[in-house]
């Protein structure tokens, strides 16, 4: 029996050995929490448990998985749930608990999987329901930091806490923030967030704002709920404005907001009331906006005034990358004064149109196409509803050119110019249209070179070329401008030109060339002149029909250059000063065409008593498109001498080992010519011009004068007798003019710092206007107070970072002076003078103050006179621009006021109220 006992129990014991192993393998230990080492750790889901790290498998491990895999066998697998690796680390622990099925990361922890990842202070990574959960740590300091960042493809995410669900893509989020939403300017944060979907987000009390710090904003609008489509839209329902976290009236039932990233979205503009002492209340700049495509929109905008005025504009803008790149600009208006049946009562209708093109010219090297068009009514920028533009009322003149070039490439290449052009004077209403312009000129040919290609020598160097040019133009006013006067009235001229020139060296020493031209002008348009003793008038008869008329002249100019140097001492500071003179020498002979004149008689006008007949002499060409061919010959001799003087001078950087250059006088030119064939008066007056450099590369003075020779009699006619034989001097000062242009700021005292003057007419929207582009007479303000640079320029990190002490007062001035002197009739007057100054001054971090001014001495008074005041919000801008009643013209006497929130997306919230220019004085 005993024996029986002992084997049995040895029987026993072996087969209940099997499964105390099994027990073993399930049975966790005490400690069920294993310390790992802070390193990268990629998971892979296995057909028995969620996770298994790979990087720290040992052989026991593989040797039960590969048991439990041989019992399991039999068993369901659960499918996988996970599609790709789980990527995670950690600074200080990662703590992986089996009994839990839960993985623990502690200190600037970090997950990835697929397009989502997750940093966080901490992070539990739940690998049996597939949940990661994220939040933030206390520092040292007790500040919650590490506040978590959930990327997942395009959209970010910053949250207080979050819980994300692997299997189901959705996400329990509280205190998120959303930055540049959609690729916007507005940030969001929400107490608390459900994420359905990749695409679709609940929220529930939102904050909307701009302002970059979410916790503390200026502002912000509060909305109970909302739906966030990332990167779509946002829509939410009630919601209200608060200003420094107080409530205020401003509200909305519900609110929509475009997110779309990479085009614009359409929608409506909303108009902004304001009130108008001579037009009553109004509505301005309201409209709609139509994001056509990538490639260009539509904006149109109006205004309504309760007198009956309103106004109609259309922009759009259009950009083809490494192609072409422009901006059109329509408006037009009607504006009403005082009411119907008032002897005050007027009426006007102004339009303008503006359009710059340009192209970039590595996409058709052979060809070209721009455009720069700013043409209207004349009074359009003094009378506009919506125009406060100073440098473009202040500018008379505007220009527009249109052209298309094309280059033929070839043995001989061919250049071809098509453009249309206008010139117009807002004072007279004068307009100037070439419609079209067409010029042909075919390059340089050297018929005498040899086969090498050598061009020295007289003939070897001879050279013609051949040009045409085409014009169709008009000249016309603003009532008969585009009209059927305006046509009928066009005048038509077609020249061709051929020169030829040739160039050779004279004693080695001088430069010496020989031209001449030949052209052939053709008109479609004479006049016919005679007199009738009838009315005892001249009469002119136009006769249509083709005419043409040919000409030549030659010529031969001498040149050399003159260098003359002074050295000095090698201890002065000056080490040399170099004199470069260049003089010239040129004679020109035009031959008198007298057979293009004819003569009719007349009585002497002169003779009152007893007029006797006298002949006159007249070209029909008198007066047509090219004008009339000369019938006196011209043989002039003509001498001009230009003077360059600069010194060099010792660096005050001693490592430099190169002296500096400084010039002393800059381009002093004197030139006049002496007449052969005239028979008396035969020296022109000594024209005298240059500038001297006052500022190295900053401050130059221009100046010119104009100095003769001759006498003037009792009358103030000029006499051939010369002014020192009149007991004058040698030399009568008839007119001279001096100005100077002085542009600095607190920039150029700073190395680093850069400035520039922006010239793009598809930016700048006062050079775009005919103004000036830098700004001398103000800067551009539209009705609604913004400038041309935007609505806020951005800050540097440099200046966000700068402490109070530290701080600098950024400046820019601009100065202008100009003076002007005639005495060409011993009037002795100072023509013109006047000096203009503009800046701004940045008086804090955030306040800025500008303004432009001037001074006429000529005529005592002050010139127009803008100023400026800026404060940056932040979030919003404040601006207040007023003209004073100081100016010469009072009836530009304005002011506007506005406020409003940064960023294109809010920009509909602001306030504006103007005082617009008096239209009766």
């Amino acid at each position: 029996m005993q024996t029986k006992t002992a084997h049995f129990l040895i029987v026993l014991s072996l087969c209940l050995l099997p499964l105390l192993t099994v027990s073993a393998q399930e049975l966790p230990s005490k400690n069920d929490a294993r310390r790992v080492p802070a390193r990268d750790t990629t998971l892979i889901q296995t057909a028995t448990e969620g996770f298994a790290r790979l990087d720290s498998i040992t052989p026991t491990v593989v040797a039960i998985e590969d048991t439990t895999r041989t019992i399991q066998d039999s068993i369901k697998q659960k499918p996988e749930t996970l599609t790709d690796k789980v990527v995670y680390k950690a600074t200080d622990y990662q703590r992986i608990s089996q009994r839990k099925k839960k993985i623990y990361l502690y200190n600037e922890a970090e997950i990835v999987y697929e397009d989502m990842k997750i940093n966080a202070g901490e992070i539990i990574l739940d690998y049996e329901t597939n949940t990661v959960f994220a939040r933030g740590i206390k520092d040292s300091a007790g500040n919650y930091s590490q506040i978590p960042f959930f990327v997942q493809g395009p959209n970010q995410v910053k949250p207080d806490s979050i819980k994300f669900n692997f299997d189901t893509q959705r996400a329990l989020i509280y205190g998120s923030r959303v930055e540049k939403a959609g690729g916007q300017q507005i940030n969001l944060k929400a107490e608390r967030s459900k994420r359905v979907n990749d695409s679709v987000i609940f929220m529930s009390n939102v904050k909307i704002s701009t302002s970059e710090d979410l916790d503390n904003p200026e502002y912000y609008f509060l909305a109970r709920k909302v739906k966030f489509v990332p990167g779509k839209k946002l829509v939410a329902g009630l919601t209200n404005m608060y200003i420094a976290d107080v409530p205020t009236p401003i509200g909305l039932p519900f609110a929509f907001f475009p997110m779309e990233k990479e085009t614009s979205v359409s929608g409506f503009i909303l108009p902004g009331p304001g009130e108008s002492r001579e037009r009553g209340y109004s509505l301005t700049n309201g409209g709609y906006y139509f994001a056509l495509s990538e490639y260009f929109n539509l904006e149109l905008t109006g205004d309504y005034y309760t007198n009956g005025s309103y106004a109609f504009r259309a922009d759009t803008d259009y950009k083809v990358r490494y192609k072409y790149n422009g901006r059109f600009s329509f408006s037009s208006e009607r504006i009403l004064f005082s009411e119907r049946g008032l002897p005050d009562f007027s009426e006007t209708n102004t339009y303008n149109i503006r359009w710059n093109h340009s192209q970039d010219t590595k996409s058709s090297p052979n060809s070209r196409f721009s455009a720069s068009v700013n043409l209207g009514s004349s009074n359009f920028y003094r009378q506009s509803l919506n125009q406060a533009n100073t440098g473009n009322f202040l500018n008379n003149n505007f220009s527009s050119s249109v052209s298309y070039s094309r280059t033929f490439p070839g043995t001989v290449p061919v250049n071809l110019t098509v453009a249309a052009t206008h010139s117009q004077n807002s004072r007279t209403e004068e307009i100037t249209m070439s419609l079209p312009t067409t010029q042909l000129n075919v390059d340089r040919i050297y018929p005498f070179a040899g086969k090498s290609g050598s061009k020295k020598g007289l003939i070897k160097n001879l050279n013609l070329s051949y040009a045409l040019r085409a014009d169709n133009r008009f000249r016309t006013n603003d009532d008969e401008f585009f009209t059927a006067a305006m046509f009928e009235g066009a005048e038509t001229g077609i020249r061709h030109s051929i020169p030829i020139a040739t160039n050779f060296k004279l004693f080695n020493y001088i430069s010496a060339s020989v031209s001449g031209s030949l052209e052939e002008s053709w008109v479609f348009k004479t006049i016919d002149q005679n007199f009738d003793e009838e009315t005892n008038t001249v009469v002119r008869d136009t006769v249509n029909g083709f005419d043409a008329y040919r000409t030549y002249r030659g010529g031969l100019s001498l040149g050399t250059t003159v260098y003359g140097t002074f050295n000095f001492k090698e201890t002065s500071k000056i080490q040399t000063i170099r004199h470069v003179v260049r003089p010239s020498l040129s004679w020109s002979y035009t031959p008198a065409f007298d057979q293009f004149y004819e003569t009719y008689t007349r009585p002497d006008p002169n003779d009152v008593t007893d007029p006797q007949n006298v002949e006159v002499e007249y070209s029909r060409f008198d007066g047509g498109f090219f004008g009339a061919p000369s019938n006196r010959v011209s043989n002039s001799l003509s001498f001009s001498l230009a003077n360059t003087l600069e010194a060099k001078v010792r660096s005050k950087d001693s490592t430099d080992t190169e002296p500096k250059k400084i010039k002393l006088i800059n381009n002093l030119n004197i030139r006049t010519s002496y007449n052969f064939a005239a028979d008396d008066l035969k020296l022109s007056p000594i024209s005298v011009n240059g500038s001297v450099p006052i500022i190295q590369e900053k401050l130059d003075i221009n100046f010119s004068a104009n100095l003769d020779l001759y006498a003037l009699n009792s009358a103030n006619q000029r006499i051939n007798t010369l002014n020192i034989n009149n007991g004058g001097s040698l030399f009568r000062l008839t007119s001279g003019q001096a100005s100077f242009g002085y542009s600095f700021s607190s920039r150029d005292f700073d190395k680093d710092a850069k400035a520039g003057v922006n010239t793009d007419r598809t930016e700048n929207e006062t050079f775009a206007g005919g103004g000036r582009p830098d700004d001398l007479l103000g800067k551009g303000v539209d009705i609604t107070g913004n400038t041309n640079a935007g609505n806020r320029e951005p800050e540097d990190e440099e200046e966000k970072e700068i402490e109070f002490y530290r701080f600098k007062i950024p400046w820019n001035l601009r100065f202008g002076y100009q003076v002007g002197y005639a005495n060409n009739a011993r009037q002795n007057d100072v023509s013109s003078h006047s000096i203009v100054i503009s800046g701004d001054i940045k008086l804090g971090n955030r306040w800025t103050v500008g303004g432009s001014t001037g001074y006429d001495l000529a005529n005592p008074g002050i010139t127009f006179t803008s100023l400026n005041f800026a404060r940056d919000l932040e979030s919003w801008n404040m601006r207040f621009s007023w003209v004073p009643p100081v100016n010469s013209d009072p009836s530009r006497t304005s002011w506007n006021f506005f406020i409003g929130i940064t960023g294109n997306l809010l920009s509909d919230i602001k306030y504006d109220k103007r005082r617009t220019p008096d239209q009766q004085l």
